[in-house]
């Protein structure tokens, strides 16, 4: 007897079940970190600053003076987009960027007096966040490491075998 449009077929409904948009895992991702960004906006605003702004400072306050290309890296960020930023952080004396003296190709980002003193501002904005997250330290802290591992996990996926 053949199939009709009420009985469906199980072998296949189990296969497309995991093209349903709620078991991506790339869309819990993507839709939790507009989430995330969405609920940094008026957290940022009082400080002028955006969200890639506030990534940006973040490094800088762990390591002041890293060159363009190691920020870049570490931010997952082209030179393409991070050099408009930084233009832009520059013009609000968040940051300087000065050319190395031994290569001059190479230049290293350093926080201004502005741009350190903004760290005191910031300090309260984790804090918000977990709260909004109704998470423990403790489970933010083991989420934040099996992304950071899935992250690498991808990236090795992605890179060409040799």
């Amino acid at each position: 007897m053949p199939r009709t449009k009420t009985q469906p077929d199980p072998a296949r409904d189990a296969s497309a079940d995991w093209l349903r948009l709620d078991r991506q895992l790339c869309f819990a991702l993507y839709s939790s970190s507009l989430a995330m960004t969405k609920l940094y906006k008026p957290l940022l605003e009082p400080l002028g600053l955006t969200y890639p702004q506030y990534l940006v400072l973040l490094v800088l306050w762990e390591q002041d003076g890293p060159s363009v290309s190691t920020l870049g890296e570490r931010l997952s960020l082209d030179s393409g987009t991070l050099t408009p930023l930084l233009k832009r952080m520059e013009a609000a004396q968040l940051i300087s960027r000065q050319r190395a003296a031994e290569d001059e190709r190479r230049v290293h980002v350093f926080l201004t007096e502005q741009g350190l003193a903004m760290k005191q501002q910031a300090l309260p904005i984790p804090a918000k966040l977990a709260c909004a997250s109704a998470c423990s330290l403790e489970e933010l802290s083991s989420l934040t490491q099996r992304l950071q591992q899935l992250r690498q996990q991808l990236i090795d996926a992605a890179a060409p075998q040799r």
